[in-house]
């Protein structure tokens, strides 16, 4: 069962990495700036030097390898958390989370930003830009935090019958 989490981290890092390269060298889209999709949704592109929604900033190269470490460091917890755990759903949780880290890991070596391009807007509102990994990794963090607040407390010491 553990093998479906990787194997789903797998998938998540193959698709980001391919719609990275359709908008970087397909469409090109850093030197378009932005395409109109829908009244609501634009591709945007964004170097993000920061980590989620632009947050911390990593400015320099020190910034951008320490902040690489730091993910790396937390993609690894989160691959052994998987190896142990049980439960269908933390599993499938936890492969989109690992699979997002590793896709943005992977363009903070290749490129010292993360390529984000996914732009939601209404009206005068606009929302962060982000990418598949991002996407990933949030659906993994909101079945981990729903499963948590839902689960029964036989199920939060472990002794889940999912496996």
């Amino acid at each position: 069962m553990r093998n479906r989490g990787y194997l789903l981290a797998l998938i998540v890092l193959i698709l980001d990495q391919i719609s990275k390269y359709w908008v970087l060298e397909v469409i090109h889209l850093p030197m378009r700036g932005g395409i109109d999709v829908w009244p609501f949704f634009r591709l945007t592109f964004v170097g993000n030097v920061g980590v989620s929604m632009g947050l911390l900033q990593a400015g320099s190269d020190l910034g951008r390898w320490l902040l690489t470490a730091v993910t790396g460091a937390i993609a690894i917890a989160v691959a052994l958390w998987l190896r142990r755990e049980t439960n269908r759903i933390d599993i499938a949780a936890l492969g989109l989370v690992l699979g997002g880290a590793m896709g943005n890991i992977l363009d903070r070596i290749r490129f010292g930003y993360v390529v984000d391009f996914l732009h939601f807007f209404w009206e005068q509102y606009s929302f962060w830009v982000f990418n598949l990994a991002d996407a990933a990794i949030t659906l993994g963090v909101i079945l981990l935090l729903g499963r948590a607040v839902l689960a029964k407390p036989s199920d939060r010491q472990g002794e889940t019958k999912d496996a």
